[in-house]
This record gives structure tokens, sequence and C-alpha cells, in this order.
């Protein structure tokens, strides 16, 4: 008794130890690999042309294409430059693509395709140093007059600064002391320019920001112009139009700072279009990048690196251990007798195949048919190995039968026969012959029923979908499982099916 109680402390040491591991393995797949509870789970991959074309003037072409660096919004799958007869390299900051040829005669078309996929978990998170005070703008005195009469208006609106200041460049009508204070005809840059500056006088780091909108199937868009502010923590974006703040969902920036998106020298007309494409892509096949992306190797040693094929044995592997704990619960706690260990593990297994229905019906043809042959044989008085020998040939003739009958009277039930395990269906109609001739009828028909009934609450734990996804994904709860079924192997009380003998006293006190 004292080697059991120090044996069940250890392995209960060991389940704490391995619960404490697979949840840190569960809370770093979910929040590094991007995995997911739910099966069939996809992701968004969004493929963005840009597609520059210009005319050349007949000297050297540098063209010069702001690029997403390092982008913490999206996670970059893959990009590729299609520019034949151009030089490629980035600069410095990984910020601009450069591409430059000697001069050309014809009109030049350039693609820039890039791939990426949403990382929602690190959206709007841009942390950056403390950002230096910006330089302030130098205005004469008429100027300096007008711009404290813009932010002295600014100031009575709702919001923080940004807000307040692109609220009142989108005013209707808009305000006279800045009408006044701009340009007759402005650009859209010109106006987020102005916005910087304003916000310079109050001290608030301020830069542009242009960038695509993943909308499905969009063509020949130019790219989307935003503000982004330093709020002291880190830089926040904003709608120059609602003032709206926040990195709007399916948004990608391209480019930020003051400098153009697109700079082509040699050339004249230049114009820059986008184009978007969606794509849905199992977060499995996304796995992998993610990890590529935090430079982790376990995942190169996980079973999710393999092909689908040995990927999808494994699933079907990968769900035993729990059958398996269903088993040993039903014999060792609740105190079904099943024929022999583990057969209500491969009866489940071939249901899954069958389906439920038709490979119940079938199975209980088989045995109820290999019983009645098996009751035949006994009276011919066979030697052991003949006679197991025969059973497993009728086994054979009798699925022969089923299907071939089936098939002719269009009954896809009697072809699920083909997928029990020809051996064990033998040895389990040999096991209930010997039992019935032993023990009784009785004890035979029990035996049978118990073991279907186990095979029945397996068939539903390992067929259920979202619990093969789990241990699939997570199959370090297998690890659980191990020391669970290992404890339940320490546990010496009565089976629940044993208190009924203990019913007339519970009564009669």
């Amino acid at each position: 008794m004292k080697n059991l109680f120090t044996v069940r402390k250890i392995l209960t040491l060991c389940l704490i130890l391995s619960a404490i591991f697979t949840a840190f393995s569960i809370y770093y797949k979910i929040t590094y690999w991007g995995f997911d509870f739910r099966p069939n789970q996809t992701a968004s991959v969004w493929s963005i042309d840009a597609h520059i074309s210009f005319k050349p003037t007949g000297e050297d072409i540098k063209v010069s294409l702001g690029i997403p660096a390092a982008p913490t919004e999206f996670k970059i799958l893959n990009e590729d430059v299609v520019a034949k007869g151009y030089k490629i390299e980035k600069d410095t900051n990984q910020q601009r693509l450069i591409m430059t040829a000697e001069p050309q005669s014809q009109n030049q078309d350039i693609y820039y395709r890039l791939t990426v996929y949403d990382n929602e978990g690190s959206r709007g998170k841009l942390i950056e140093k403390k950002v230096k005070s910006p330089h302030k703008p130098v205005y004469n005195e008429q100027q300096t007059k007008m711009v404290e009469d813009i932010l002295a208006a600014a100031e009575t609106l709702d919001g923080n600064w940004p807000q307040k200041i692109i609220t009142i460049f989108n005013q209707e009508p808009l305000n006279p002391t800045l009408s006044a204070f701009l340009p007759v005809k402005i650009s859209e840059r010109q106006r987020v320019q102005f916005m910087i500056d304003l916000l310079a006088v109050k001290g608030i780091p301020a830069r542009m920001a242009r960038g695509v909108r993943l909308e499905e199937g969009k063509q020949a868009a130019e790219a989307d112009l935003m503000l982004e502010a330093y709020d002291g923590y880190k830089w926040r974006l904003y709608d120059i139009y609602t003032a709206r703040a926040g990195l709007p969902k399916n948004f990608i920036i391209f480019q930020r700072g003051g400098k153009s998106l697109l700079d082509v020298q040699g050339g004249v007309d230049s114009k820059i279009r986008f184009s978007v494409l969606k794509s849905v892509t199992s977060s499995f096949k996304l796995a992998s990048h993610r990890a590529l992306n935090n430079y982790n190797k376990m995942f190169d040693y996980s079973i999710y690196s393999l092909p689908l094929l040995e990927q999808n044995t494994l699933k079907w592997l990968m769900v035993f251990p729990l059958g398996i704990l269903v088993v040993v619960l039903m014999r060792n706690v609740v105190g079904i007798p099943t024929m022999g260990t583990f057969t209500p593990m491969l009866i489940a297994m071939s249901l899954v195949k069958t389906g439920f229905w038709s490979g119940f019906i079938c199975f209980s043809a088989i045995i109820a048919i290999g019983l009645l042959l098996r009751a035949i044989l006994s009276k011919l008085n066979l030697l052991l190995v003949p006679r197991i020998s025969s059973v497993v040939i009728f086994v054979i003739l009798i699925m022969q039968f089923m299907t071939i009958t089936g098939y002719r009277m269009n009954w896809d039930i009697a072809s699920s026969a083909v997928f029990f395990p020809i051996i064990i269906t033998a040895w389990i109609i040999e096991r209930a012959s010997i039992t019935w001739e032993e023990d009784g009828a009785a004890n035979a028909t029990s035996e049978i029923v118990y073991s279907m009934i186990t095979a029945i609450a397996t068939y539903f734990v390992i067929s259920n979908e979202y619990i093969r996804h789990i241990t699939f994904a997570f199959d370090e709860i297998n690890l659980v499982i191990l020391f669970v079924v290992m404890l339940l192997g320490t546990y010496t009380g009565y089976r629940l099916t044993e208190l009924k003998r203990f019913t007339p006293l519970a009564k009669k006190s």
C-alpha cells in the first residue's frame, strides 16, 4: 500500500508538470503560430499588384517605390518584381525599392506584387521610441495670426488635436480663416501637409502614410493617403476625411513620411495603380510562415512540417489516446466487461470508416451469422487452430456475400462490411462462442453488448471533428492523457457497476 501511495504521488506530479507544459505549448501555438481550437479555420491571403507605368525620356531610368518595411499590421508571405531589364535593389532602410535601367524607347510597365496575410494580434501596435518634437514651420506675421485663429477655432471641436485639425479641414462651409490660408487649388497631398504643419505648431509630430485598402476585386485604384500622428507612446493613424483614429480593417501601409510613394527619373507621366485579389488558405499552411517570422526552429521538428499524406495519417493516430482513455474508464471505473481490452477501440475505428448506422448493422449481422456458423463447427470437434481459421474464412465469405448483395440491390449499407478488420471480427466470434459454451448464453450476450456500448462511446469521441482537430493541433494533450491513464491504473476502488451489490445494505440502513 505504501508503494502504491508513492507511485500515485509520482504520477500526480508528472500529471501536473505535463499539464503545465501542455498549457504553455497551447498558448505558444495560438499566439505565435496562429492555431485555433476550431477546426477548418482559414486565413485571408491578399495579393497586391502595384502597376507602374511611364513614358521614358531617353535618359537613364531610376524608379523609386515606397514599400512596406517589416509591417506589424500584416506579415509578408511573398514579394516579387516583374521589371525586365532593370536592376532591382532595396535602400538601406528596406523602405524603398530602387529599380534602375539604361535609356528605353518604349512605354514602360513595371509590376510589384506583394502577398500578405493578416496578423490580427499586432494590428495598430506600432510602438516606437519617443519621437523628437517637430520643427515648427516659419510663417510671416499675417500667416501667424491666421494660424492662431485656425487653432483657436479647432480647439472648440471634439477629439484630440489631430482629430480637431482634420475636422476643421472638412467642415462645410470651410472656416473663413482657413479658406483664406489655403491656396485656391490644393492637392490632397498639400492638404495633408498643411495639417502636419498645424500640428507641428502644437508640438505634435505627424507624417503622411500611404497605403492600400484590401478590398476583394479592387482594380486600378490609387493609394489612400492618411495622417499619422505621434501621441507620446505610438504612432496613430487618422482618416483625413472622417478623423477616425486607428488602423482601418484590411489596410496595409506602403509608405510612411513626406517622401512620395513613387519617384521616376528618366520618365514622364508616371502612374501607379493597385489591384487587390483575396484568397483563402488553411491556418495550418500559414503556421510555417509565422514560425519563420518568429525565427523559431521548433516548427521544423513538429508534425505540421510533414507532407499532407503523413499529416492525415498522424491526425488519426493523435486521437487514439483519447479513445483508449474512454476504454480504460469504461473498464476500470465503470466496470463494464468487454471482449478484450481494446476490441471496442478497433470496432469504433471501423464505425468511423463505415458510418455509424451502416457499420452497426453490418457488424451485428456478421457477428450473428458468425456465431451461428461457429455453433455448427463446435459439433465437429475440430482442433483450435483449424477451427479459428475456419471462422476467419467464414467471416471473409460473409463480407463477400454482403458486399455483392448490397451492390446488386443498391444497398450501400452492405458494402460497409469490408471495412471491418477480419481477424478481429473472427476473434470476437470465437471468444463469444467459447464464453457461450463455458459461461452460458447470458454472459456471452452481455460481453458482446457491453463491448458495443463501449465501442459506441469511443466512436462518438474519436469521430468528433472538434476533438480530432484539438488532439492533432495540440498533440501535447496526449502527454496529459498518458499520465491520467497511468493514474487510473492505480485505482483499486469499487467499479460503478459493483455498487449494485451493496444496494440491499443501503436500503436496510
